[in-house]
């Protein structure tokens, strides 16, 4: 059984840097898709970044160009959000999500394993 568990999460000011991780085990990535979604209190969950596994293409949600960067490290099998610049509008829970079939969609529904979610807060 395949599990996602995400680390990093915290209060920070408005302007500073977080880097979340996200650790994979019980599967195998090779074909997969992992993505981060967010929701913040009274919203719905949006999609914020996604990350083939197999040719490292990367896709963001508008919001978040330039100051979030996605990536991955092959041997702990692990995805990484980098989080620049950040806004008190950041503040959410992110989650950890992974679709087994690589389509590098923005809809939830396409992701079928998820992890627990990790709280972010930005403010002063």
């Amino acid at each position: 059984q395949g599990q996602l568990v995400e680390y990093g999460g915290g209060l920070v000011q408005p302007g500073g840097s977080l880097r979340l991780s996200c650790a994979a085990s019980g599967v195998s990535l090779t074909w997969y898709a992992l993505g981060w979604f967010r929701q913040s209190p009274g919203k719905e969950r949006e999609f914020v970044a996604v990350l083939s596994w197999r040719d490292g293409r990367r896709k963001y949600a508008d919001f978040v160009k330039g100051r979030f960067t996605i990536s991955r490290d092959d041997v702990s099998h692990a995805v990484y959000l980098q989080m620049n610049s950040l806004k008190p509008g950041d503040t959410a829970v992110y989650y950890c999500a992974a679709d087994q079939w690589g389509l590098m969609s923005e809809a939830q529904d396409s992701y079928d394993l998820w992890g627990q979610g990790t709280q972010v807060t930005v403010s002063s």
